[in-house]
């Protein structure tokens, strides 16, 4: 009972730790950080539950092998196997199940009482029977000529027999000796046991103090995350909101980047513009005054004559095209649009966009300012789950209860230890028994093997039976000697040799296989086995609740596979932790802290009214009313209409063909005027990096105010909605983003505490209070009563009596063979 109550504490106490720490948290999500609690510190247990019999190990298999053959049939189940657990005669049927189950061992044993009530009987009529010279007691030998073939026959038998009975004696001696010799073994397993106890009890205090202890890791991870709620909170709120936000304001940004685009491509027109004015007004003005002199020239009266008169009219149709092909004086300038531009930049649209930037990126830290008290709650609520913990240990005495729970097992050692002298004791007298049973057979084998040696050595092959001599003579009477100590002893031996192979091997059969086999745990977990109201006894005997799932099979197996002790007894029944302490309080208290939260973040002004209004300016510069196709078109023209040497060449050529003369003469001069100017003027401007550039950047420039003006009024308008749009989300809609992201972030919260309660019943399953202790005891039971007693006891019945039975034939033979060695009183006598 001590024990029962000491165990009871135990658990109890073993509980109160994972109580405590249960009130941290409740299922959740997963937890953002997986935390790390570190081992538990762990005891070491020094019992080996494992025996190796080694060398007569052969021996122990060969009883085994034997007791296979007179009981083969597999552990008995169900209500057979409650039978030979309780066993009531009344029931006829299940009684005939137990004989025919146990036929062999009836068998045996029957064979084995026959053997011990007609032996001595047996032994009593062949007294009789030699005292009347019957039965080999007439000392006259007839003379055969087989005489020496049979006496060597016999000799050979019984000395073969009498080995196999000294084989049957040192098996027996060996089991004897192999029993006392382990009473060494078992004081070593008795003390590792205890030993393994009191580390069990000894190291659960560090284990529970070490699972408490871990409650710092979460605080540790709690704290963080609250004190840096903007980060992670503030942050994610940023997050969400910003894959609407974020474009909004990047295309306000790059908005600002389009409007310095157009003025520089503005003002890249202007100077362009003025630059290939500047190149082409003095070409046009020299062509304009070539073509009047050409013109005056053509006035000449040489071109009246027939001849000369085409020639003129030829010349006089090209005068037309002598000019320049790009006129950029024609086209109209962006000054108006520049100004516009210009105005529009005054106010800078970046700076404010920056100002939305900033603003919207404050979110953490509105967070942080707008949760503040919140946070600090959830701090104090930290320290008084803290508090409860601590306070909660003490409620229940761990210590003590592990204290008294290792004066048990103290003066449990020490009770044992106190019997030891008395063990050795009862051994010592066992072992005298099984001594003086050995030493039977052993005077048998004596006068056998001296019958023998003496028969064999005194013989004389010479000698008629009347003359035998003195040696063989006495060989024949130490036979006979045996034999009368055969008949004396042998019923001796096989009555207990039948008490011991029936207890042993039932023993054995019923315990200690089915136990190898876990078969006898299906017994043992049968309802109603100890009490017809109990399902399940050990629950039933332990907390009074018959029907929980506790099974002798489940505990072994869980302390089998080193389990703790919180899991093996299913204390989470008995302590249940939730009906304690509700892992849900807490989330509880931690989301109705979290409730109150109220993030306002209607102070984040996006785009102010002014960078609106600069927008909606923007798109009214009058960009789009440049001509830009007339742009294009005078850029993509050459520098003259014509080239001018080919118009020299042709007007020399016509030229040569008029009369020497005036004409001819200023004809050519102009023909080399042309030329001067195509390579004065025309060829510098179609070469010279000036004009090339500017007319690069004016069609560059062109081109990007025609592809800014497209489709400018959409995309401000766009811009705009979107601003608004990102705006009235964060005004009026950023409740669902903000909910959203706290109780995540209220989940990471209780995933800590989550995580805590977690590793705690892991813990308690498989870490603290390990019940290897307990599985080793019945292990170690097992090995003392089956390895090392039952094993012994069975292999010493098995060699005394192959012994025993093998006398038998001992006897016989000696009785044969005394004939050939003893001294006859008469012989046969044949006449010569």
């Amino acid at each position: 009972m001590l024990w029962k109550t000491g165990l009871i504490f135990l658990c109890w106490g073993l509980t109160s730790g994972e109580l405590q720490d249960s009130q941290s948290g409740t299922p959740a999500t997963p937890a953002r950080r997986t935390l790390d609690f570190g081992y538990v510190p762990s005891g070491v247990y020094d019992t080996v539950a494992y025996y190796e019999p080694g060398a007569i190990g052969v021996l122990f298999n060969m009883m085994h092998a034997f007791l296979y053959v007179v009981q083969p049939n597999p552990f008995p189940e169900g209500e057979l196997g409650l039978m030979f657990l309780n066993f009531r005669p009344e029931n006829i049927v299940l009684t005939l199940q137990v004989i025919y189950y146990e036929i062999g061992f009836v068998v045996c044993t029957a064979l084995g009482l026959l053997f011990t009530v007609l032996l001595p009987l047996v032994g009593l009529l062949f007294c009789f029977c030699r005292c009347c010279d019957n039965c080999g007691g007439e000392m006259h030998q007839r003379q055969r000529k087989n005489t020496d073939c049979l006496r060597g026959l016999l000799t050979t038998l019984l000395l073969t027999t009498t080995f196999i009975i000294t084989a049957g004696v040192l098996c027996a001696y060996a089991a004897n000796q192999n029993l006392s010799s382990q009473l060494k073994s078992m004081r070593r397993l008795v003390k590792s046991n205890l030993k393994d106890l009191h580390t069990f009890a000894n190291q659960t205090p560090a284990q529970i103090d070490y699972l408490i202890s871990q409650y710092g890791t979460v605080e540790h991870h709690v704290l963080y995350d609250l004190d840096n709620v903007g980060l992670l909170l503030g942050g994610r709120i940023h997050e969400e909101l910003g894959k609407d936000v974020q474009p909004a304001l990047n295309a306000a940004l790059s908005m600002t980047g389009t409007m310095r685009d157009t003025k520089d491509a503005l003002e890249n027109v202007s100077l362009t513009l003025e630059t290939l004015q500047e190149g082409t007004v003095k070409l046009q003005a020299n062509l304009s005054l070539v073509r009047g002199s050409l013109s005056n020239a053509l006035n000449d009266p040489v071109c009246t004559d027939p001849r000369s008169s085409e020639i003129c009219r030829n010349i006089r149709s090209t005068l037309p095209r002598l000019e320049i092909a790009a006129n950029y004086s024609s086209l109209p300038d962006v000054t108006n649009q520049l100004d516009k531009v210009n105005e529009v930049l005054e106010t800078d649209l970046g700076q404010i966009v920056e100002k939305g930037y900033t603003s919207f990126n404050d979110t953490p830290t509105l967070v942080t300012d707008q949760t503040r008290n919140i946070v600090e709650g959830v701090k104090v609520l930290l320290d008084d789950i803290g508090s409860n913990i601590s306070t909660f240990t003490k409620l229940f005495p761990v210590h003590s209860s592990l204290t008294n729970f290792t004066k048990m097992i103290s003066h449990t050692h020490s009770q044992i230890e106190d019997i030891y002298p008395q063990v050795d004791q009862m051994d010592f007298y066992r072992w005298i028994c099984c001594i003086t049973l050995c030493c039977m057979v052993v005077l048998i084998l004596t006068f056998n093997f001296l019958g023998l040696l003496c028969g064999i050595l005194g013989f004389d092959r010479h000698a008629t039976p009347t003359t035998r001599g003195c040696v063989s003579n006495t060989g024949g009477n130490l036979l006979m000697a045996g034999v009368g100590f055969s008949f004396l002893f042998s019923w001796v031996l096989m009555g207990v040799i039948t008490a011991l192979f029936l207890v042993g091997g039932n023993l054995e059969k019923l315990v200690c296989e089915p136990f190898q086999t876990r078969q006898l745990f299906k017994v043992l977990d049968t309802p109603n086995l100890v009490n017809s109201a109990w399902r399940n006894f050990i629950p039933g005997y332990l907390y009074n609740d018959p029907e929980m799932d506790l099974t002798a099979y489940s505990l072994y197996s869980n302390c089998k596979d080193n389990r703790g002790i919180y899991s093996a007894l299913h204390l989470d029944k008995i302590f249940n932790i939730s009906a304690f302490l509700n892992t849900s309080v807490y989330s509880k208290y931690v989301s109705r802290k979290f409730e109150g939260m109220k993030v306002d973040l209607r102070g984040i002004i996006l785009l102010e009214s002014e960078g609106k209004q600069n927008l909606i300016s923007f798109t009214k510069t009058g960009i789009n009313e440049i001509d830009f196709a007339a742009y294009l078109e005078e850029v993509n023209k050459g520098v003259t209409r014509i080239n001018l040497v080919d118009f020299a060449s042709q007007l020399d050529a016509q030229a040569d063909q008029l009369f020497k003369g005036t004409l001819q003469t200023s004809l050519k001069g102009h023909a080399n005027t042309i030329r001067q100017i195509h390579i004065q003027q025309v060829i510098p401007l179609e070469q010279s990096m000036k004009y090339v550039k500017a007319r690069s950047i004016l069609n560059q420039s062109i081109r990007l105010l025609e592809r800014t003006s497209s489709d400018l009024p959409v995309r401000v308008i766009d811009l705009l909605a979107a601003v608004d749009a990102a705006q009235f989300l964060i005004s009026h809609n950023a409740t669902f983003v903000v909910n959203q992201e706290t109780e995540k972030y209220k989940q990471t919260i209780i995933g800590y505490f989550k995580q805590y309660i977690d590793w705690i019943r892991t813990s308690l399953a498989l870490e603290v209070a390990t019940c290897k202790p307990l599985s080793n005891i019945v292990d170690t039971a097992e090995i003392l009563g089956c390895s090392f007693l039952l094993d012994s006891m069975n292999t010493f019945w098995f060699g005394l009596g192959c012994s025993t039975l093998f006398l038998l034939p001992s006897i016989i033979l000696s009785v044969k063979l005394a004939k050939f060695y003893r001294r006859m009183d008469t012989e046969d006598v044949y006449d010569e």
